[in-house]
C-alpha cells in the first residue's frame, strides 16, 4: 500500500508543479502587460497608441481567461485524495492498460516516475471518460483499439 501512496503522491506532486509552473509564467506575462500600460505615455501618433494600448488589454484578457482555467485545475487537483486507494476508476485513480499507463487528474502530458511513463489526464478526456467506472480486467475500445485495464489503484 505505501508504494501505491508513494507512486499517487509523486504523480500528483508533478501535476502540482505543472499547474504552478503555469501560473507563474502566466502571473509574469500579466505583469509585463500591466508594466507596458503603465508606463506607456501618450505619443503624438495618437492612433498609434490607441491601438497599442487596446492591444495590452486584449493581452491582459487573454491572460487573465487562462489564470481562471490554472485555478480551475488547482481546484481540482486539490480535490484529489492520494490515500485513498479504490478499484474501480475515479478521479485521482492510477490506472495500468496494455497500452498505457494513466493518472485521472489533470491534463498535464507525459510524466514520468519510478521508471515508468504515465500519461495524467483529465477525467473530461476522450479517454478518461471510457476509463471512469471501470476496474482491472474491463476491456476499453478507443481509436480502433481495444486494450484492457490490468490494475487501478
Amino acid at each position: 500500500m505505501t508504494t501505491t501512496n508513494n507512486l499517487k503522491t509523486e504523480l500528483y506532486v508533478q501535476c502540482q508543479a505543472f499547474v504552478n509552473a503555469r501560473l507563474k509564467a502566466i502571473q509574469n506575462t500579466i505583469d509585463e502587460i500591466q508594466e507596458s500600460l503603465t508606463s506607456e505615455t501618450k505619443s503624438s501618433a495618437g492612433d498609434k497608441h490607441e491601438t497599442g494600448r487596446a492591444m495590452l488589454q486584449l493581452e491582459r484578457e487573454k491572460a487573465g481567461q487562462q489564470l481562471a482555467e490554472i485555478q480551475k485545475l488547482n481546484q481540482l487537483l486539490s480535490k484529489i485524495d492520494v490515500s485513498k486507494s479504490t478499484s474501480v476508476i475515479g478521479l485521482g485513480s492510477v490506472v495500468f492498460t496494455t497500452q498505457a499507463n494513466y493518472f485521472i487528474a489533470i491534463s498535464a502530458g507525459e510524466v514520468k516516475t519510478q521508471n515508468q511513463l504515465f500519461y495524467a489526464i483529465s477525467a473530461n478526456t476522450p479517454v478518461g471518460k471510457l476509463l471512469l467506472g471501470k476496474k482491472a480486467g474491463d476491456c476499453i475500445e478507443f481509436r480502433d483499439q481495444t486494450f484492457e485495464i490490468d490494475n487501478a489503484l
